[in-house]
């Protein structure tokens, strides 16, 4: 069981996520935007993973990754996002290579996905 946090605008977006991942068998903590994102990373509440969209109001996905790795720098960073040009443009390779799932995504593929991130020794680089 890992302890995610996700930060996704889409309300019906972030509640699909967060059931799943829980019914994964993972400890989920979603906020609507990387703001309050953020302002929990920075509470000390320990994350082994960070799931956020890259297109966001304020703060957007790219900003709070590299931020809170920052603050937890084993953090595990995962992107969603449906504007997968805009992330390219965003963030270098290294942050999006591996490390990015484009919607729309089935299920099965993201908890894959997750769960050989998680596995990782290291903290992929953002």
């Amino acid at each position: 069981m890992a302890e995610i946090l996700i930060a996704e605008d889409d309300e019906a977006m972030l509640n699909f996520l967060s059931i799943a991942l829980g019914r994964a068998g993972h400890d989920v903590t979603c906020k609507t935007n990387g703001t309050e994102a953020l302002a929990i990373v920075k509470s000390g509440k320990h994350f082994d993973l960070l799931l956020t969209d890259v297109v966001m109001p304020g703060i957007d996905g790219v900003e709070l990754a590299n931020k809170a790795s920052d603050l937890l720098p084993d953090l595990k960073i995962m992107f969603i996002t449906g504007f997968a040009a805009i992330a390219m443009k965003k963030a270098s390779p290294d942050q999006i290579e591996d490390n990015m799932i484009t919607k729309p995504f089935h299920l099965n593929d993201l908890v894959t996905q997750i769960e050989t991130l998680l596995k990782t020794k290291t903290a992929q680089p953002v």
